[in-house]
């Protein structure tokens, strides 16, 4: 809910000439004292055309305004000064130490109980206003001190999900390391051991479909490990690029899903740095992952273009698009999902952002990509590429 935060002109200049005069003290009773004196001096120029009672007229604005801006003490020597000056000030001859008529005390009682009228409501208002001056800077304090435990709450939130993530790229191709020297080598040579005692067949025939059905069994076992080692982490993207795990990954998902991949790469192509091939390779991956269980399209295409400074990679399928509700949710920044977070949390922490455009003709995901400085970029290439003996 959005609060209308913003005040009249003329509030502001209240506020404003309201502080300035709070400053001084010498200065609320230097105003308090000029409005009265100016006001006489008004006064005393329109005697000769308006009489001499004008002078309360002029006086109480002066006195209200005393009151309003200069405080209790500057209004009370406004409020005399104005007696003074209109008792024994404008009635000609000056006669200082006249007896003052029922007439003359008449308007000069309405005026001082109208002066203390006005300075009992301004005293209650600015003790009001202080009440909630007091108010506002505890509530401004309070808001400071949640905006700063937020923010380093969110800080924190980001450190903590970019280290899962480094996390979960070094458990996977921990697992796909071991998995390819340990469980792999068991199977070659149990395979190796069943092909030998297949050789004796004539002699085990009781046995041979067995045999074969556990043979055909470690075979299958042998690919499936192969390929859950390669789809934790791909050994050609470490060793041969981003563009040769590209084509092995889209050649093996269009013969899973029967879906048509269109993979339209660049003739030339700069090795980009480990964590930014892994990022948007873990991107292509969830993309057509969502397109075979979501999108109903039989076709995709895969647009991968390289710049000076960027790196751009779209995703594109021709299914029914993302529900309205969903893109809502996506368009203001909403609760997404859990692989769409952890798109835009990989090419968030590389610098890079995630696009999601979509309606009833199908959905298209743009990754852009800041590409490093090119020594940067080649020193992380060098470090993450093993070399033939470690091969």
């Amino acid at each position: 809910m959005k609060m209308n935060t913003s005040l009249p002109s003329s509030s502001l200049f209240s506020s404003s000439f309201s502080a300035r005069l709070s400053s001084s003290t010498a200065l609320r009773y230097f105003s308090a004292i000029a409005a009265v004196s100016i006001a006489a001096l008004v006064s005393r120029a329109l005697t000769p055309f308006a009489g001499d009672r004008t002078v309360y007229i002029l006086l109480f604005p002066a006195v209200a305004f005393s009151t309003w801006y200069c405080g209790i003490g500057p209004s009370i020597a406004a409020t005399a000064l104005g007696l003074l000056a209109a008792t024994y000030g404008f009635t000609p001859p000056l006669h200082p130490f006249r007896i003052l008529s029922p007439a003359d005390w008449i308007p000069a009682l309405l005026f001082l109980f109208s002066a203390v009228a006005v300075m009992a409501m301004g005293e209650t208002r600015r003790r009001h206003n202080e009440k909630l001056r007091l108010k506002q800077g505890a509530l401004e304090a309070r808001v400071l001190e949640r905006t700063t435990d937020l923010a380093t709450a969110n800080q924190s939130l980001r450190e903590l999900s970019a280290r899962l993530l480094q996390l979960q790229d070094d458990e996977r191709r921990h697992i796909a390391r071991e998995l390819h020297d340990s469980v792999g080598q068991m199977l070659a040579a149990l395979t190796m051991n069943l092909s030998a005692v297949r050789l004796d067949v004539d002699r085990l025939t009781k046995t041979a479909h067995a045999l074969e059905d556990s043979e055909g069994l470690v075979q299958e076992m042998s690919a499936e490990v192969r390929t859950i080692s390669h789809l934790l982490h791909p050994p050609l993207l470490d060793e041969a690029g981003l563009l040769s795990a590209l084509r092995w990954y889209v050649e093996g998902f269009a013969a899973r899903s029967n879906i048509q991949v269109d993979l339209d790469l660049p003739d030339a192509y700069k090795r980009l740095p480990r964590e930014s091939e892994t990022a948007i390779f873990r991107v292509v991956q969830e993309c057509l992952t969502n397109i075979h269980r979501h999108s109903g399209s039989s076709v995709a295409t895969i647009r991968l273009r390289q710049r000076d400074h960027l790196v751009m990679v779209e995703i594109e399928d021709k299914g029914k698009g993302i529900p309205p509700e969903k893109r809502e949710q996506l368009a203001a920044a909403g609760p997404a999902g859990v692989g769409i977070r952890g798109m835009r949390e990989r090419l968030r922490q590389l610098g890079g952002r995630l696009e999601i455009n979509s309606n009833e003709s199908g959905t298209v995901v743009t990754v852009r990509l800041p590409i490093p400085e090119p020594s940067q970029a080649d020193a992380t290439t060098t470090a993450d590429t093993p070399s033939p003996a470690a091969a």
